[in-house]
């Protein structure tokens, strides 16, 4: 699972990013989440700040982006809260990456319907690309993570990519995805078997199909 310790607090990374503020336009995010929130509860907004804070460092280093302690800081005192308390938040969420990423953040699924249905055979693409878990590759381009469920065990296999997620996989299909992402091309997301649109049963319905096209009070025939 990923390492969620923060990078040590270090002079290079206090000159590189102890300057760290919001550019114009990522303020203008920021100030719009925390005005969702009613007076007085403005560290509400601790999280969607971080996941700006994040982005931005994404932008500037072209990768996925990640928590700089001093990020995490200027994050603290934005809110006026307690570093220690972002410092919890950010911790805990899988989310936030708190050590450097490639520019695609490669997200297997090994929980057990995934597991069932192949996540193995994915690991193993994942490795033959020079991918190991927790760690940027050579070529800059990947993190592999293993992560525990994200919600699609119906479209298993699945693998999310940054912010998209490509379900239903083989091998083959991740290797097609991951080519296209290095080619600087964008691959569909989400299920990736042929026919299929979202999560239901492989070949179509085969209950309430009078509901595909159209409603149908089915209450009389009960």
């Amino acid at each position: 699972m990923a390492d969620r310790q923060p990078v040590p607090d270090t002079p290079e990374l206090r000159e590189r990013w102890g300057s760290f503020e919001f550019t114009p336009a990522y303020k203008a995010k920021a100030d719009k989440a925390i005005a969702r929130y009613p007076e007085g509860r403005q560290r509400s907004a601790v999280m969607p700040l971080l996941d700006l804070a994040q982005r931005q460092v994404g932008e500037e280093t072209d990768t996925q982006g990640w928590l700089p302690l001093p990020v995490i800081e200027y994050v603290a005192r934005y809110l006026d809260m307690p570093v220690i308390r972002v410092l919890e938040v950010a911790t805990f969420y899988f989310m936030y990456n708190l050590k450097p990423v490639g520019k695609y953040h490669v997200q297997v699924c090994g929980t057990t319907p995934c597991m069932l249905r192949g996540s193995d055979g994915l690991f193993e693409t994942c490795k033959k690309r020079g991918m190991k878990k927790g760690a940027v590759s050579e070529d800059g381009l990947w993190t592999l993570t293993e992560v525990e469920c994200m919600g699609n065990c119906a479209t298993a296999p699945m693998v999310q990519i940054n912010d998209d997620n490509y379900e239903d996989l083989t091998p083959e299909r991740l290797d097609a995805i991951l080519d296209a992402l290095a080619a600087g091309e964008q691959p569909k997301t989400g299920t990736q078997e042929p026919g299929r649109h979202t999560s239901e049963p492989l070949g179509g319905p085969t209950t309430l199909k009078d509901m595909v096209e159209a409603n149908h009070d089915y209450r009389g025939e009960w």
